[in-house]
Protein backbone atom coordinates (compact mmCIF):
# COMPACT_ATOMS: atom_id res chain seq x y z
CA UNK A 1 0.00 0.00 0.00
CA UNK A 2 1.69 3.71 -1.06
CA UNK A 3 -0.13 6.76 0.31
CA UNK A 4 1.40 9.98 -0.95
CA UNK A 5 0.79 13.00 0.77
CA UNK A 6 1.99 16.56 -0.03
CA UNK A 7 4.81 17.14 2.42
CA UNK A 8 6.37 15.85 5.50
CA UNK A 9 3.92 17.87 7.44
CA UNK A 10 1.46 16.42 5.64
CA UNK A 11 2.54 12.67 5.51
CA UNK A 12 3.76 13.14 9.55
CA UNK A 13 0.32 14.60 10.51
CA UNK A 14 -1.24 11.10 8.90
CA UNK A 15 1.25 8.79 10.83
CA UNK A 16 0.52 10.76 14.03
CA UNK A 17 -3.35 9.59 13.04
CA UNK A 18 -2.14 5.94 12.55
CA UNK A 19 -0.09 5.92 15.62
CA UNK A 20 -3.03 7.15 18.05
CA UNK A 21 -5.33 4.86 16.06
CA UNK A 22 -3.60 1.88 16.58
CA UNK A 23 -2.32 2.34 19.93
CA UNK A 24 -5.72 2.84 20.93
CA UNK A 25 -7.08 -0.38 19.28
CA UNK A 26 -4.08 -2.24 20.40
CA UNK A 27 -4.90 -0.77 24.46
CA UNK A 28 -8.33 -1.67 24.09
CA UNK A 29 -7.91 -5.46 22.44
CA UNK A 30 -4.56 -6.45 24.41
CA UNK A 31 -4.19 -4.35 27.68
CA UNK A 32 -0.86 -2.45 25.72
CA UNK A 33 0.27 -0.85 22.77
CA UNK A 34 3.99 -2.43 21.60
CA UNK A 35 5.32 0.27 19.06
CA UNK A 36 9.08 0.32 17.28
CA UNK A 37 10.49 4.03 16.61
CA UNK A 38 12.93 4.16 13.48
CA UNK A 39 16.00 7.05 14.20
CA UNK A 40 17.49 9.70 11.80
CA UNK A 41 15.89 13.15 11.12
CA UNK A 42 13.07 11.55 9.36
CA UNK A 43 10.65 11.05 12.67
CA UNK A 44 11.35 14.69 14.61
CA UNK A 45 8.10 15.95 13.00
CA UNK A 46 6.15 12.96 13.10
CA UNK A 47 7.14 12.96 17.14
CA UNK A 48 6.13 16.81 18.01
CA UNK A 49 3.34 16.17 16.23
CA UNK A 50 2.27 13.06 18.93
CA UNK A 51 4.32 15.31 21.64
CA UNK A 52 1.03 17.97 21.21
CA UNK A 53 -1.63 17.87 23.75
CA UNK A 54 -4.35 16.97 21.62
CA UNK A 55 -2.47 13.93 20.56
CA UNK A 56 -0.81 12.24 23.55
CA UNK A 57 -3.67 12.91 25.26
CA UNK A 58 -5.83 10.33 23.41
CA UNK A 59 -3.46 7.31 24.82
CA UNK A 60 -3.18 6.16 28.19
CA UNK A 61 0.82 5.89 27.89
CA UNK A 62 1.05 3.62 31.12
CA UNK A 63 0.43 0.86 28.97
CA UNK A 64 2.98 1.65 25.66
CA UNK A 65 5.95 0.75 25.36
CA UNK A 66 8.80 1.31 23.05
CA UNK A 67 11.39 0.15 21.23
CA UNK A 68 13.29 1.09 18.08
CA UNK A 69 14.08 -0.83 15.17
CA UNK A 70 17.72 -0.10 14.93
CA UNK A 71 20.45 2.15 16.82
CA UNK A 72 23.70 3.56 16.38
CA UNK A 73 25.88 2.09 18.92
CA UNK A 74 26.80 5.07 21.31
CA UNK A 75 25.61 6.19 24.46
CA UNK A 76 22.16 7.89 25.26
CA UNK A 77 23.95 11.43 25.33
CA UNK A 78 25.90 11.21 22.06
CA UNK A 79 24.32 13.58 19.38
CA UNK A 80 23.73 10.46 17.07
CA UNK A 81 21.73 8.37 19.48
CA UNK A 82 18.12 7.39 18.17
CA UNK A 83 17.19 7.19 21.49
CA UNK A 84 18.43 10.48 22.35
CA UNK A 85 16.59 12.07 19.78
CA UNK A 86 13.26 10.73 20.56
CA UNK A 87 13.73 11.16 24.39
CA UNK A 88 14.04 15.16 23.59
CA UNK A 89 11.29 14.97 20.38
CA UNK A 90 9.19 13.09 22.55
CA UNK A 91 9.68 10.76 25.31
CA UNK A 92 10.20 13.50 27.16
CA UNK A 93 6.94 15.36 27.03
CA UNK A 94 4.77 12.55 27.22
CA UNK A 95 3.70 10.32 30.80
CA UNK A 96 5.59 7.38 29.52
CA UNK A 97 6.53 5.31 32.80
CA UNK A 98 10.82 5.05 32.45
CA UNK A 99 10.54 0.96 32.10
CA UNK A 100 8.27 0.94 29.63
CA UNK A 101 10.84 2.58 27.09
CA UNK A 102 13.53 -0.04 25.62
CA UNK A 103 16.67 1.92 24.52
CA UNK A 104 19.26 -0.18 22.24
CA UNK A 105 22.06 0.96 24.19
CA UNK A 106 23.75 -0.56 26.99
CA UNK A 107 26.49 0.94 29.17
CA UNK A 108 28.28 -2.29 30.58
CA UNK A 109 27.97 -4.57 27.53
CA UNK A 110 29.33 -4.37 24.00
CA UNK A 111 26.67 -4.31 20.74
CA UNK A 112 27.26 -7.64 20.33
CA UNK A 113 26.51 -8.89 23.91
CA UNK A 114 23.62 -6.22 23.93
CA UNK A 115 21.79 -7.34 20.81
CA UNK A 116 21.68 -11.08 22.17
CA UNK A 117 20.19 -9.30 25.37
CA UNK A 118 17.60 -7.26 23.72
CA UNK A 119 16.71 -10.21 21.67
CA UNK A 120 15.50 -11.76 24.75
CA UNK A 121 13.60 -8.71 26.08
CA UNK A 122 11.82 -9.06 22.44
CA UNK A 123 11.37 -12.63 23.51
CA UNK A 124 9.88 -11.81 26.81
CA UNK A 125 7.49 -9.73 25.43
CA UNK A 126 6.25 -11.63 22.41
CA UNK A 127 6.93 -15.52 22.59
CA UNK A 128 7.21 -17.29 19.62
CA UNK A 129 3.80 -15.58 18.46
CA UNK A 130 3.78 -14.98 14.77
CA UNK A 131 3.07 -11.17 15.32
CA UNK A 132 4.58 -8.33 17.38
CA UNK A 133 4.93 -5.16 17.59
CA UNK A 134 1.49 -3.26 16.86
CA UNK A 135 3.06 -0.84 14.70
CA UNK A 136 6.78 -0.99 13.58
CA UNK A 137 8.20 2.33 11.71
CA UNK A 138 11.00 2.79 9.95
CA UNK A 139 12.47 5.03 7.30
CA UNK A 140 14.20 4.73 4.04
CA UNK A 141 17.70 5.93 3.15
CA UNK A 142 19.16 7.35 -0.28
CA UNK A 143 20.70 3.93 -0.54
CA UNK A 144 17.72 2.04 0.02
CA UNK A 145 18.53 0.90 3.32
CA UNK A 146 15.92 0.71 6.57
CA UNK A 147 16.91 0.32 10.00
CA UNK A 148 20.17 -0.78 10.19
CA UNK A 149 19.85 -3.18 6.92
CA UNK A 150 21.91 -1.81 5.15
CA UNK A 151 23.31 -2.66 0.92
CA UNK A 152 25.58 -5.31 1.10
CA UNK A 153 26.08 -6.44 4.59
CA UNK A 154 25.84 -9.73 6.17
CA UNK A 155 22.89 -8.74 7.98
CA UNK A 156 21.10 -8.75 5.17
CA UNK A 157 21.22 -12.68 5.68
CA UNK A 158 20.46 -13.08 9.31
CA UNK A 159 17.29 -15.45 9.39
CA UNK A 160 17.52 -16.56 12.83
CA UNK A 161 18.27 -13.90 15.24
CA UNK A 162 16.03 -10.94 15.99
CA UNK A 163 18.46 -8.82 17.04
CA UNK A 164 22.10 -8.37 15.49
CA UNK A 165 24.98 -6.03 15.87
CA UNK A 166 27.59 -5.82 13.72
CA UNK A 167 30.95 -3.18 12.70
CA UNK A 168 29.36 -0.66 9.32
CA UNK A 169 32.73 -0.31 8.16
CA UNK A 170 31.88 2.43 5.85
CA UNK A 171 30.07 4.30 8.71
CA UNK A 172 33.56 3.78 11.32
CA UNK A 173 30.55 2.22 13.87
CA UNK A 174 29.06 -0.55 15.21
CA UNK A 175 24.95 -0.41 14.45
CA UNK A 176 22.18 -3.02 16.31
CA UNK A 177 19.19 -3.66 14.66
CA UNK A 178 15.79 -5.53 14.14
CA UNK A 179 16.13 -8.24 11.38
CA UNK A 180 14.58 -9.01 8.30
CA UNK A 181 12.72 -11.84 9.81
CA UNK A 182 11.65 -10.21 12.84
CA UNK A 183 10.64 -6.68 11.15
CA UNK A 184 8.12 -8.96 9.21
CA UNK A 185 6.55 -10.49 11.76
CA UNK A 186 5.03 -6.62 12.53
CA UNK A 187 1.45 -6.26 12.50
CA UNK A 188 1.34 -2.97 11.01
CA UNK A 189 5.01 -1.89 9.06
CA UNK A 190 4.87 1.87 8.00
CA UNK A 191 7.66 3.50 6.07
CA UNK A 192 8.15 7.13 5.87
CA UNK A 193 10.12 8.32 3.32
CA UNK A 194 10.07 11.93 2.11
CA UNK A 195 12.33 14.27 -0.22
CA UNK A 196 13.45 13.96 -4.24
CA UNK A 197 16.72 12.94 -2.53
CA UNK A 198 15.09 9.59 -1.95
CA UNK A 199 12.95 9.16 -5.39
CA UNK A 200 15.42 7.14 -7.22
CA UNK A 201 15.67 4.33 -4.50
CA UNK A 202 12.72 4.39 -3.80
CA UNK A 203 11.56 3.40 -7.19
CA UNK A 204 13.81 0.49 -7.20
CA UNK A 205 12.90 -0.79 -4.09
CA UNK A 206 8.93 -0.67 -5.25
CA UNK A 207 9.21 -0.99 -8.97
CA UNK A 208 12.75 -2.42 -9.70
CA UNK A 209 14.02 -5.91 -10.33
CA UNK A 210 14.47 -7.70 -6.72
CA UNK A 211 18.11 -7.04 -5.57
CA UNK A 212 17.55 -6.69 -1.99
CA UNK A 213 21.39 -6.88 -1.65
CA UNK A 214 21.34 -3.11 -3.22
CA UNK A 215 18.18 -1.91 -1.95
CA UNK A 216 17.11 -4.25 1.75
CA UNK A 217 14.29 -2.50 2.10
CA UNK A 218 12.93 -5.02 -0.42
CA UNK A 219 12.86 -7.25 2.10
CA UNK A 220 10.19 -5.72 3.54
CA UNK A 221 7.16 -8.21 3.38
CA UNK A 222 5.08 -8.64 6.62
CA UNK A 223 4.22 -12.33 6.93
CA UNK A 224 0.30 -12.07 8.01
CA UNK A 225 0.80 -7.96 8.99
CA UNK A 226 0.44 -4.79 6.82
CA UNK A 227 2.77 -2.93 5.00
CA UNK A 228 2.17 1.05 4.23
CA UNK A 229 4.80 2.85 2.29
CA UNK A 230 3.70 6.93 3.34
CA UNK A 231 5.83 9.06 1.40
CA UNK A 232 5.35 12.64 0.10
CA UNK A 233 5.90 13.83 -3.49
CA UNK A 234 8.68 14.34 -3.82
CA UNK A 235 9.84 10.91 -2.64
CA UNK A 236 6.96 9.35 -5.17
CA UNK A 237 8.11 11.73 -7.96
CA UNK A 238 9.91 8.77 -10.33
CA UNK A 239 6.90 5.96 -9.65
CA UNK A 240 4.57 5.05 -12.26
CA UNK A 241 1.36 5.70 -12.21
CA UNK A 242 0.78 2.43 -11.52
CA UNK A 243 2.40 2.34 -8.40
CA UNK A 244 1.16 5.88 -7.23
CA UNK A 245 -2.32 3.60 -7.99
CA UNK A 246 -1.53 1.00 -5.30
CA UNK A 247 -3.76 2.11 -2.37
Amino acid sequence: MISIFKDNVELCTALADLFISTGTSAIAKNGRFTVALTGGSSPVTLHKILAQPEYQDQLDWNKVFVFWGDERWVPLTDEKSNAKMAFETLLNHVPIPKQNIFPMWSDDKDAKAYAADYEQILRGFFGEDEANFDLLILGMGEDGHTASLFPHTEVLHERTKWVDAYYLEPQQMYRITLTEPFINKAQKVAVLVFGANKASALHEVLEGERNFEQYPSQLLAPASGKLMWMVDEGAASKLSDEAKASK
